[in-house]
């Protein structure tokens, strides 16, 4: 059976996850992950923490962090989740310890509250967003052309707290916003240059340098089809002058002859039109300056055109007049 490729969030999340990090940043971290992922739970008649990700990744650096920063050993497990796909899910267990670890990292469950004196420094800010993204953030795979990252909340407080406090992350200019989406409040980012710096605040280099490349590789994609678009739409401006211009000529030639055109410019002009209908004015312009010998502008060039048509446009008048 072909493995399914990992999508570019989870790619994001987990080379996140795998980041060298003080302890102070894996503090902060670990306080949004278990503040949005985790819930309080009884066995055996003793409350328990229990944490889970779809990611063994995540769910290794966050067993990790426990062990290292408390000393801890929690379990460690996974189901299958319910419906079609049935994705695995991991669980990181933690049994008496509990407690201290959530008031350490003054974690509560129940009021929009941020670890103020967690969140000293820059380093430790970028921290706890990159545990809220860990537990729930998503972003657009760049091959999209709508760019889109997001963390889901189910508490609206919270989520304008941390929609505060991304906004205010120290070296970055972000401008998160708020959306109510099937009873979660998702707070997300738009702009691809404010999901780059987000990428690279959390520790996701290559997922930023991947963002870029497929970024970069279509906004010249979509320059070149506009510069396209432009040449086609010139082309079909130019084809079209030139098809009113030899009409027009053709109606002189017929009604008065080339010889009594007296301006050598625009005799000269008529005769090149009839013979290159496709030129453009520059290249009427070359040809007029190398048949005459002389300078001539491309702003002449069009000047005498208008006096052609000028002409045709009083002729047609005059003839409208007579019957």
């Amino acid at each position: 059976m072909e493995k399914k490729p990992i999508s570019f969030a989870l790619l994001a999340k987990e080379e996140a996850a795998k980041a060298e990090r003080s302890d102070e940043e894996k503090r902060a971290l670990l306080s949004a992950f278990i503040r949005i992922n985790g819930y309080l739970r009884l066995t055996k008649g003793e409350e328990g923490l229990e944490l889970s990700s779809e990611s063994a990744s995540i769910a290794k650096a966050i067993y990790q962090f426990l062990h290292e920063l408390y000393g801890v050993e929690p379990h460690f497990a996974y189901t299958r989740s319910a419906g079609f796909l049935k994705r695995m899910v991991y669980h990181v267990l933690v049994g008496k310890e509990a407690e201290d670890i959530l008031n350490d990292l003054q974690v509560d469950f129940f009021a929009p509250v941020f670890p103020k004196s967690l969140l000293g420094s820059s380093v430790t800010v970028s921290g706890y967003l990159c545990g809220a993204f860990l537990a729930a953030g998503s972003v657009n795979d760049p091959v999209s052309s709508n760019y889109h990252l997001e963390i889901a909340l189910s508490d609206e407080g919270y989520a304008k707290a941390l929609s505060k406090e991304w906004n205010k992350a120290a070296n970055h200019q972000f401008n998160s916003k708020i959306v109510n989406r099937r009873n979660r409040y998702v707070v997300y980012l738009k702009r691809s240059d404010e999901i780059s710096d987000f990428l690279i605040l959390i520790g996701a280099k290559q997922a930023c340098l991947q963002f870029e490349n497929i970024r970069v590789d279509r906004d010249f994609a979509n320059i070149d089809n506009r510069l396209r678009n432009i040449d086609t739409a010139n082309y079909g401006k130019t084809m079209a002058a030139s098809e009113r211009q030899i009409s027009e000529i053709h109606y002189f030639e017929k009604t008065l002859g080339f010889n009594r055109v007296d301006n050598p410019k625009l005799k000269a002009l008529m005769q090149l039109r009839l013979e290159n209908p496709d030129a453009s004015l520059d290249d009427l312009r070359k040809m007029l300056s190398e048949e005459l010998n002389t300078s001539i502008s491309k702003s002449n060039v069009n000047h005498l055109f208008r006096y052609l048509d000028q002409e045709y446009q009083k002729a047609q008048e005059h003839e409208r007049k007579k019957r």
